[in-house]
């Protein structure tokens, strides 16, 4: 195997750095509230160091967004070992993004911002990754209808939306500020509400 360059490590390590910093800021701040200097100040480099690796605050969104979606992609490849039906999948994979979002991990970008939507749908790694992603999961729905286990009344595309909505999920942080449940206990209770629903049994 080649070495990889001296050079290139440091560069690598702080790239990680810069991603890892903005993944942290925009889940506390948000995107239109988080600033590049902010992110150069965060990480202890220049303004002019971080636009050698990304050329804008949406490239830096788009990245931690890769970042997540490769964390996602980790976590689903161990599911088949650990979980065994497709519903169980699903289920593990929304308690990860309600857990994420509650540590302050999870990545909170606007879902009205051109510029922003456009760097998105230009980043190969982002729809590579959310692709896969989607389709994992789009798979796991599936089967879960089939096998009685999820409504199949409904279009899978549609379940998929609403796991994806979990990631952001406004209930989440204002439960939490209520300080009355733990962070487990939010998590179930919102599990319930998404595959149980609201009805009585």
């Amino acid at each position: 195997m080649a070495k990889v360059p001296f050079r290139e490590q440091v560069l690598k390590v702080r790239e990680d750095a810069i991603v890892a910093s903005v993944n942290r800021l925009l889940a506390e701040k948000g995107f239109d509230l988080m600033t590049v200097d902010e992110v150069a100040a965060d990480v202890g480099i220049a303004k002019a160091s971080l636009y050698r690796h990304f050329a804008s605050k949406e490239e830096l969104a788009a990245a931690a967004m890769v970042r997540v979606l490769n964390q996602a992609q980790a976590l689903m490849a161990t599911l088949p070992a650990t979980e065994p039906t497709p519903l169980g999948r699903l289920k593990a994979v929304a308690r990860w993004t309600m857990q994420l979002q509650l540590a302050g991990e999870m990545p909170s970008l606007p879902s009205q911002n051109s510029s922003l939507r456009t760097t998105l749908m230009g980043h190969e790694a982002y729809l590579t990754r959310l692709n896969e992603v989607s389709e994992q999961l789009g798979e796991w729905i599936v089967e879960a209808q089939q096998q009685g286990a999820l409504d199949d009344s409904l279009p899978p595309e549609l379940v998929l939306y609403t796991l994806f909505a979990r990631a952001c999920d406004p209930v989440l942080p204002v439960l939490k500020a209520t300080g009355q449940y733990s962070d487990e206990r939010i998590i179930e209770l919102l599990l319930q509400t998404c595959f149980g629903g609201l009805c009585r049994p």
